[in-house]
């Protein structure tokens, strides 16, 4: 059975030395309104089809916190189905969390954001305003601007003339983009942190050239007033540096790695700490997604390492696990290794690289069965719907907002208890009726659906079905589909990050208080918060 503990004796497990997997299980919306500082976000929605990958060692000890709603409590049941030994949760959720006195930070990827504003602020990291660069770039002066961003949020909007080039292939890539000394760089994300932590990676190489960050990205940009692109393709041409200069470049990151608290370890140590059953190690591809999915590097997840840094509680779980780092040049995982050391993590770069890692492989908890739900076709939906059987729609509710099957109802499966055999329910959610139906269809990824699928079941659903595809593939099928701009209500959408979401989207308001948000971050630290962080001079 899992154990209750209260808030403060989660908070000191936090920082006792013992590995923890600290799970958020509420959904993106209410994780973004306001999580604890160390919260590993986890939607119950998709629990057991991502705790194998961010908790991969079932003897973790496993902390789960909801929103006082017993949303962990049945989570801590599914945890314990697929063998996790030490399951606990958190008595009162988030809020008692606060009442225990304690922040709940707002946002995502909290520890990195914070990061990237310790790192400017004990660097000095120098800087450059959307105004002062639009007047370089009209001046004629020898200039790069490099988006440390994925190509495809860099293609969504971009500084004027920016290359994409993400910052985990900066250290790799630059000398392509930059090819004499006295060329300025600046380097930019959407915000603040990408860019920080690209400029400073240039400043680790050495290069003689001035560097500097733009001050809040493009969002800056925006709100000086100036014009971003839209749908650029610009990138490096994934070409290497000579022998020579790359390996003059992985002794400089090798030895500013270590200086930072990184190690490098051996084929046979990392396997030795692959077969330990008490530690977690995670094996780690920091290439780029590209050059995974061309030749992939067998039993290391992916983990492109620019994103690693930014959004590292996407890939790693569990707090005091070893992160072990693989590449094929000997650049790029000591260059992340240097960050994800000083952000606070045990961190190693295996020696020899993806050649070393043959045979290596990072120890899995296998995603539980999942039911293979009977499909469902257009007719049969249209003759069980006339007899009274819901369809339920469990995609994003701005997905069921832009076009869902005529009759179908949106819920989530933290709120399935509301939904009940015998009821022909009306609405977004839930609700109640009379009568002896007891199958159900249900709409949404198949996986998804298929873990949700065990909730209805327990909940006394006899027959489950799945309806396959989405609004193109139902009007196809001669279903009747229709949009709902306000249904679900947004007071119910707890799937959805409303924290500043149309940042990007021409809303200034929202683009300040984001900026303002990420440059608050520091003020809200207490000390065990604060303490996590290495920054080595």
């Amino acid at each position: 059975m899992p154990t209750p503990i209260d808030a403060a004796t989660a908070k000191a497990w936090l920082s006792d030395g013992a590995e923890i997997a600290f799970l958020d299980v509420r959904e993106p919306g209410q994780y973004g309104e306001g999580h604890p500082f160390f919260a590993i976000p986890l939607p119950y929605s998709v629990f057991e089809l991502r705790l194998p990958d961010l908790a991969p060692n079932p003897a973790v000890r496993l902390v789960l916190l909801d929103d006082g709603d017993e949303v962990a409590v049945r989570a801590a049941g599914r945890a314990e189905a697929m063998g996790y030994t030490h399951v606990h949760f958190v008595r009162g959720g988030a809020g008692g969390w606060k009442r225990a006195g304690f922040t709940l930070f707002a946002g995502v990827n909290v520890p990195s954001k914070t990061f990237g504003e310790l790192i400017e602020h004990q660097r000095h990291t120098p800087r450059i305003t959307a105004g002062e660069l639009d007047r370089l770039r009209k001046s004629g002066e020898k200039l790069v601007i490099v988006d440390g961003r994925p190509l495809a949020e860099y293609g969504r909007m971009n500084i004027p003339g920016g290359v994409c080039c993400p910052n985990g292939e900066l250290a790799l890539r630059i000398g392509e983009l930059v090819r004499d000394a006295d060329t300025r760089i600046v380097v930019n994300c959407a915000g603040r942190t990408r860019s920080i932590i690209g400029a400073e990676t240039l400043r680790a190489l050495g290069l003689p050239n001035p560097i500097a960050a733009l001050e809040n990205g493009t969002q800056g940009w925006f709100l000086a007033g100036l014009q971003l692109e839209n749908g650029s393709a610009r990138t490096h041409s994934g070409a290497r540096p000579s022998d020579d200069v790359l390996a003059a470049r992985a002794a400089r990151l090798r030895a500013a790695a270590e200086h930072s608290g990184a190690g490098f370890a051996d084929r046979a140590r990392v396997a030795g700490w692959l077969a330990e059953t008490g530690r977690t190690t995670f094996l780690l591809d920091v290439r780029s997604p590209e050059e995974h999915a061309a030749r992939s590097i067998e039993g290391a997840v992916p983990a492109p390492g620019g994103q690693l840094i930014q959004a590292t509680d996407q890939w790693v779980g569990v707090k005091g696990a070893r992160l072990v780092l693989i590449d094929d040049d000997g650049v790029r995982a000591p260059m992340v290794a240097q960050w994800l050391a000083q952000l606070g993590h045990e961190t190693w770069v295996l020696d020899g690289g993806a050649e070393a890692a043959t045979g290596l492989r990072q120890t899995q908890r296998p995603v539980p069965g999942l039911e293979v739900l009977p499909a469902v076709s257009a007719t049969a939906v249209v003759e069980a719907m006339r007899r009274g059987v819901p369809l339920l729609d469990l995609r994003a509710s701005a997905a069921y907002r832009a076009g869902h099957v005529a009759g179908a109802r949106w819920s989530i499966r933290p709120r399935l208890d509301g939904v009940k055999p015998g009821a022909a329910n009306s609405g977004s959610g839930s609700g109640s009726g009379s009568g002896s139906i007891s199958e159900i269809l249900v709409a949404g990824p198949r996986d998804e659906v298929a873990v949700a699928a065990r909730d209805l079941v327990e909940a006394g659903w006899t027959s489950v079905r799945h309806l396959d595809g989405g609004p193109v593939e139902w009007t196809a099928a001669g279903l009747d589909v229709v949009t709902s701009p306000a249904d679900p209500p947004d007071s119910e959408r707890i799937d959805f990050l409303f924290f500043v979401h149309d940042r990007h989207d021409g809303n200034a308001a929202a683009a300040r208080r984001y900026l303002e948000w990420e440059t608050g971050l520091l003020a809200q630290l207490d000390e065990q918060e604060r303490s996590v962080f290495r920054i080595v001079g």
